[in-house]
């Protein structure tokens, strides 16, 4: 009995020995199983993720070509509550600052009345034009049969006739004269008024017409080619290769003078801002014409002087190409620039960040679908700018002096950069290209973020140089690119003319014209040449809008 309960027993052991491989055998294989599935689920997040980068710039492209290009965001959210605004109870109390004086105008928002056709129109030769067909039996008074008496007159409609432009050929006659002996002479002398020599030697433009052409390309992005049609229209046969002979001459012999003037007074200012665009020229030394060239643009800033804006053609967009520009600038002025790091080698300059730029890269950041979500981190950085921007608001609205602003802005705006600063060294994104690039544009601006801080007549952002640059952009849609290099400068030159103007409320085509007619030259002093300047009374009077 013994024995077959040996036997029994041996059996069971086996039978455990044999149940337990085989749960380590499966035990093994659900591990390796799991282990499988686990790299197949980190594989599929991160196809996710990469799914959901290349649809956050699809929608980004998509917004860019079909959507609004306004920056405005409205923070007041439904069931939000803001991150500025809450408070906490153990904060201490805002160290008050000296009382502020503030004379605001009190207004109340009305409808604007529909312009009426002599506010419309109030800058245009007006003609009236007498009827009087209305026939006898209308003349008849329907009470008692009379006939009617004119007694005045009554506008019935109006209409606004179109002209067709037209050019004129003007001759200059002069008397000749000559020696009454000169059939006794062996030579014979004659003399006549030479008159004012012409714009160009050699050539039949006039100030008026070269200012139209430069005007109509550089202003209106009618390109030379589209000239040359208007003009056979009216009646004469003006290449697109003698205008551009034109505008080369006529910046080169004049406006240049003018143009350096204004790059001398720009470079005696304290608050300048720069920008760079590319553009294309064909016929470069030892360049391909498909290479890329650059027009850097720089202007003063918000200072409250006269504006000046110049723009500046190079080649490459080499960082010393704007040291070189700015070399005369004073010792410790402010330069408002973008993040690109080739303004790291403008020496002796207070380098100010654009939050604009900044926020910009935030607001790329936000997923589609999440532009309401404060818990998001693209959504929270766009807020911390956003309060910035809304203090600068405040401070226009009120008219606060510079001195004014300096202070306010230390006192609210610089513990908004300080928070925001902690809560961008916290982020810990592990994926997310957007927000990566957000981070990573803002940290490389951190050496400049608080910069505009040191004086209340530096800017925010530098949305004033984007705006000057963007005639130059729209203006290559048309005409696409320069043919030579002095073709390039010649438009720096004119464009840096005529935004100037504009920006000093004048007329720039007649800005143009009256330069043209003044012919400044080489020899020219500083007081000669201030007369001529946007902002000179004389000009202004000349060129009134």
């Amino acid at each position: 009995m013994s024995g077959a309960n040996d036997i029994q027993l041996r059996d069971l052991r086996d039978t455990i020995l044999q149940l337990n491989n085989t749960i380590n055998t499966q035990t093994s294989l659900i591990m390796s199983l799991q282990k499988s599935i686990d790299e197949r689920n980190a594989r599929i997040d991160e196809k996710d993720q990469v799914i959901a980068n290349l649809q956050a710039q699809l929608d980004y492209l998509k917004n860019k070509l079909f959507g609004s290009t306004s920056e405005i965001r409205k923070n007041d959210i439904p069931g939000q509550l803001s991150l500025f605004d809450a408070t906490d109870e153990d904060d201490k109390p805002a160290v008050p600052v000296e009382p502020e004086i503030i004379e605001v105008k009190a207004h109340t928002r009305k409808r604007k009345p529909k312009a009426t056709y002599n506010e419309i129109f109030e800058n245009i030769k007006t003609t009236q034009v007498p009827v009087d067909e209305l026939p006898e039996e209308e003349r008849k008074c329907p009470e008692c049969g009379s006939v009617m008496v004119p007694i005045g007159t009554k506008v019935v409609r109006t209409e606004v006739i179109y002209h067709k432009p037209s050019l004129e050929r003007i001759e200059y006659v002069a008397r000749t004269y000559c020696c009454p002996n000169a059939e006794k002479e062996a030579e014979t002398y004659f003399a006549y008024d030479k008159c004012k020599a012409a714009l160009i030697e050699g050539s039949y433009v006039s100030s008026g017409l070269a200012a139209h052409v430069m005007y109509y390309k550089y202003v209106m992005a009618c390109p030379l080619y589209r000239q040359e049609q208007d003009f056979l229209h009216l009646g004469a046969k003006i290449s697109r290769a003698t205008m551009a002979n034109w505008i080369i001459t006529c910046s080169q012999d004049y406006m240049v003078h003018m143009y350096d003037y204004l790059h001398q007074k720009l470079c005696k200012r304290m608050f300048l801002m720069a920008d760079e665009t590319p553009i294309q020229v064909l016929k470069e030394p030892e360049r391909r014409p498909q290479s890329k060239s650059y027009v850097w643009v720089f202007r003063t800033g918000e200072d409250r002087g006269v504006p000046i804006i110049l723009f500046n053609y190079a080649p490459t967009r080499k960082g010393a190409n704007a040291a070189d520009f700015l070399k005369d600038a004073p010792e410790g002025y402010f330069l408002m620039t973008d993040g690109y790091k080739g303004y790291n080698k403008v020496p002796d300059a207070n380098r100010c960040a654009c939050w604009a730029h900044i926020r910009r890269y935030w607001l790329r950041a936000i997923p589609k679908g999440h532009e309401t979500d404060y818990t998001h981190p693209a959504v929270q950085g766009l807020l911390y700018c956003d309060k910035l921007f809304s203090y600068e608001r405040t401070y226009k609205e009120k008219g606060l002096s510079v001195k004014q602003i300096y202070k306010r802005r230390l006192k609210e705006q610089e513990p908004v950069i300080d928070a925001f600063l902690a809560w961008l060294d916290g982020l810990t994104p592990k994926t997310g290209d957007s927000i990566i690039k957000a981070i990573n544009y803002t940290n490389g601006c951190r050496p400049y973020l608080k910069n505009y801080l040191k004086d209340g007549a530096c800017s925010l952002s530098n949305n004033l140089s984007e705006n000057a640059i963007r005639p130059v952009v729209m203006g290559r849609k048309n005409w696409l690119f320069s043919d030579s290099q002095d073709g390039a400068n010649a438009s720096m030159v004119i464009y840096s003319l005529i935004e100037t103007a504009k920006a000093n409320d004048i007329d720039p085509e007649k800005y143009l014209e009256y330069l043209l007619e003044s012919r400044p030259s080489a020899d020219w002093s500083d007081e000669k040449l201030e007369q001529l300047a946007p902002w000179s009374k004389a000009t202004r009077e000349a060129c009134a809008i």
